[in-house]
């Protein structure tokens, strides 16, 4: 079993140098939330009073979505009808920074629509409805389909076919698709729906879930080892480079024709909603792979962002940043993620933490050389609150308020130190000689100092306080002092 390391921030940024041409069959995803609290009297029927309902790009849509949130290009090619359903569809993907989308437009049927209905208090689906045709494309849209993508692949640095067996990827345009792409040398990934997976013949990868594995090469495919045993003969069956089965909270395992399986257990993660988690692993691996990644690195981008994805509810993409907060560790997350230097990027996180219904705290100080008496306040001040903003002092606040051989260590490491502590959400670097400012901009509901301070000496604690906030003092730990400490090493080295 392989986790494989992965440079994140070198990969994302070649990412964003590469384009993905998507190819499968769309769909308008609509979801109704609302209280489920009684039977209907007309049948033995629960009646879900529906609250308000979300429409999201769905299908081979949601694929591009996620091409386009984690940074490359995508060109996506799909089959709507001639109706409302289609329209809303074709505004969304126009609406979307980083895809552009080339729909072939059939009369005769309607654009697939599926409907969810959810109760809010459980987060159960309780039923879904869906317009669909689910039968292959004519001759006449096979052509008119195959004519918009052969001139596309030239652009694409790689090739995905999102099949949902919904009339888009017919035997004629797989083929007609594949082999235009080996004859320019772009890899061809498939998310496979049909059992016959001799219709892909020449991909470069197949990426079924353990289900549609089971069910193509008649095997348990309950262990990594039984995967490993059914893909060979299935290998040469498609003849492709290698195949992926997703396993949800087991994990991926890779099967290729010339190296071992490659294994990558599955993210810890509170499951919410798991639609379109495997649409989530087939961008990543399409982005990854367009970079010439290997096996390795592209794995551990897809289980990620499967990790993010499945953390959601509804039909969810995945942002970078959302990948790298996932994938770094926290430790190296600390500077990158936690400290604020831009005005607009505090606001933005205290509106994300509002909309939660986050309690947010609040304490400062110029933390030269972190101590016990620190870390104790840190922590108390934390669990007074759900998210604790520290307001640190900037170097030419310290030197003013401490002498100028202060501070022993500048203001950036200073902010990674206390960024690195767990009870710590976010670290705001203020240059006044007090953080007034800060807390008025903040205006949180707790503000933590050491006991050391009273009520009436707390800076700030008029303005929390008449919003409803409250002062906490909290016990200084005896013995310890940034200032002796100073002393005593400075003595020390003379």
């Amino acid at each position: 079993m392989v986790t494989p390391i992965l440079d994140f921030d070198a990969l994302a940024q070649d990412i964003a140098r590469r384009t993905v041409l998507c190819i499968g069959d769309i769909m308008l995803d609509e979801f109704v939330y609302g209280e489920v609290s009684r039977i209907s009297p007309e049948a033995p029927a629960p009646v879900i009073a529906a609250q308000r309902s979300e429409i999201h790009i769905g299908g081979a849509g949601n694929v591009a979505n996620n091409i386009a949130s984690l940074g490359a290009r995508c060109i996506f090619v799909g089959l709507v009808g001639e109706d409302d359903a289609g329209k809303r569809l074709a505004a969304a993907l126009a609406e979307q920074p980083g895809i552009e989308s080339v729909l072939v437009c059939d009369p005769s049927r309607p654009t697939t629509r599926k409907v969810r209905f959810v109760s809010e208090h459980f987060s159960t689906h309780m039923l879904r409805a869906d317009w669909e045709q689910a039968q292959p494309a004519s001759d006449d849209i096979e052509t008119r389909l195959i004519e918009a993508i052969l001139p596309l692949i030239a652009r694409a640095d790689i090739v995905l076919l999102s099949d949902y067996a919904k009339g888009v990827l017919t035997a004629r345009v797989i083929r007609h698709t594949i082999d235009a792409a080996r004859k320019l040398g772009k890899p061809v990934i498939v998310d496979p729906k049909s059992l016959n997976w001799a219709i892909y013949r020449g991909a470069t990868l197949l990426t079924p879930n353990r289900k549609e594995f089971s069910e193509a090469t008649r095997s348990r495919a309950d262990t990594a080892q039984s995967i490993v045993d059914a893909s060979e003969e299935v290998m040469r069956l498609a003849d492709c480079e290698a195949i992926l089965v997703t396993q949800g909270e087991n994990g991926m395992t890779l099967v290729s024709r010339n190296g071992e399986a490659v294994h990558v257990p599955a993210f810890p993660v509170k499951v919410r909603d798991v639609s379109g988690a495997g649409d989530t692993v087939a961008a990543a691996l399409a982005v990854a792979l367009a970079t010439g990644a290997d096996w390795g690195a592209a794995l551990r981008l897809a289980s990620a962002a499967a990790a993010v994805a499945v953390g959601k509810q509804g039909t969810a993409s995945v942002s970078t940043a959302e990948l790298r907060r996932r994938i770094l560790p926290h430790a190296y997350l600390a500077a990158e993620e936690k400290i604020v230097l831009a005005p607009g990027a505090l606001d933005a996180q205290l509106a994300e933490w509002r909309k939660e219904g986050q309690r947010i705290g609040f304490t400062n100080g110029c933390f030269d050389i972190l101590h016990p008496g620190h870390v104790k306040v840190l922590t108390a001040a934390r669990s007074a609150c759900d998210r604790l903003i520290v307001g640190l002092n900037s170097d030419a606040s310290v030197r003013r308020l401490k002498g100028a051989d202060r501070p022993v260590q500048d203001e950036r490491a200073r902010a990674e130190v206390l960024a690195a502590l767990e009870a710590v959400d976010l670290v705001a670097i203020f240059e006044e000689d007090t953080p007034i400012n800060l807390i008025t901009r903040i205006q949180p509901s707790v503000l933590v100092k050491g006991g050391d301070y009273t009520r009436e000496q707390v800076v700030g604690h008029e303005v929390v306080e008449a919003a409803g906030g409250v002062v906490v003092l909290v016990d200084v730990l005896q013995g310890f002092s940034t200032t002796a400490l100073v002393q005593r090493a400075r003595g020390g080295s003379s």
